[in-house]
């Protein structure tokens, strides 16, 4: 017995061997890096992987907020990352339109039950199932709409700053599955429900979201768009072998547009875990239908948004890198953060 568990060790022992010839040299490197003392060593650490630059905010249960920032705000001017800039937060953005939902099912002004055909009828015959798919699948993820975002050329035409052209791209092509029967995230489902919010409420779901949510809970630095701005005031954004800043390539889809700060991002995760954000008839109401955490992704963009409830820690995290291992990269070092504050503690 001993010399079998003897030979599975080693062909145990060699397959993980074998494996990391599969493993990128980058990721490997950071992996086998031992885990620095301070949460401030590996946010600098961080740079040294080809990420242009990092924020990240810590707020813990019964310490001060944290902040902490490496590498470039603005890589050709030379600025340095600041904690408190302005960040473009992509799809985290969909926790508030989530927010925004639950609050309107509880005033009996939209009903999760209804149909993508009840809400706007116009779209019968120009997406599938649209009869069937209702409210509560959208937000799920559940709806089987395509993802606009997945076509090609969607990002080299600038589809992104024309919502009727984004969803132009998925009218009239074929479902991914039958509604319900599975789960595929697409940013088609948070467009469309930002259509049917501003159809229900007669104005803006932004200015919903403004006065429901970020005003309520004090949130200064928080914006719908980034066209409501000033962009000095925006970390740059890039792309692996791309030197030009993205910041400017706008995106306006309820799916990703906001912009904020790491610690309005926080605040409004700590409000949203804590119960504090919903009252308790919302709260059911959101914890039927989406998630507390969230990560984001735009071009020259990465964001990832969690509250670690063993150490009663929010940690938001904004790098301003995409492509090649960045993000693989990105959640490394969260995870490594997490985890030397949980040693911390």
């Amino acid at each position: 017995m001993k010399k079998t568990k003897g030979i599975l060790k080693i062909i145990f022992i060699m397959a993980s061997i074998g494996s990391l010839y599969f493993v990128p040299w980058i990721l490997l490197r950071i992996l086998l890096t031992p885990l620095p003392d301070t949460v401030q060593e590996q946010v600098n650490d961080a740079i040294g992987y080809g990420l242009d630059g990092i924020i990240v905010y810590v707020d813990q249960a019964g310490k001060p907020p944290q902040f902490y920032a490496a590498g470039w705000q603005d890589r050709k001017n030379k600025t340095p990352a600041n904690p408190k800039a302005l960040f473009r937060i992509a799809s985290i953005s969909k926790l508030y339109v989530a927010v925004a939902v639950a609050k309107l099912v509880n005033d009996n002004r939209l009903s999760l039950d209804k149909t993508l055909a009840d809400y706007m009828p116009e779209l019968m015959g120009r997406i599938e199932n649209a009869d069937k798919i209702t409210l509560r699948m959208m937000v799920q993820h559940r709806s089987g709409i395509p993802n606009y975002t997945d076509f090609p050329g969607f990002w080299e035409n600038d589809y992104s700053k024309n919502t009727k052209e984004s969803l132009d791209l998925i009218l009239d092509t074929p479902a991914d599955f039958a509604p319900d029967k599975k789960y595929r995230y697409s940013n088609t489902n948070y467009l469309l429900i930002g259509e049917i919010l501003d159809k229900t409420l007669g104005y803006s779901h932004h200015e919903y979201i403004k006065k429901e949510i970020l005003m309520p809970l004090g949130l200064n630095h928080t914006y719908s768009l980034l066209s409501e701005v000033d962009l000095d005031d925006v970390m740059s954004g890039y792309a692996v072998d791309y030197d030009s800043d993205l910041k400017t390539n706008d995106f306006i889809s309820p799916a990703g547009s906001m912009v904020a700060t790491a610690q309005d991002v926080g605040i409004f995760l700590r409000a949203l875990n804590d119960g504090s954000l919903l009252n308790e008839n919302e709260q059911a109401i959101y914890s039927s239908i989406y998630t507390y955490e969230h990560t984001g992704l735009l071009p020259g963009y990465s964001s990832i948004a969690k509250y670690h409830k063993d150490i009663d820690a929010v940690v938001v995290q904004f790098v301003n890198t995409s492509g090649g291992y960045s993000w693989n990269l990105s959640e490394i070092i969260n995870n490594r953060i997490v985890k030397i504050l949980k040693r911390r503690k």
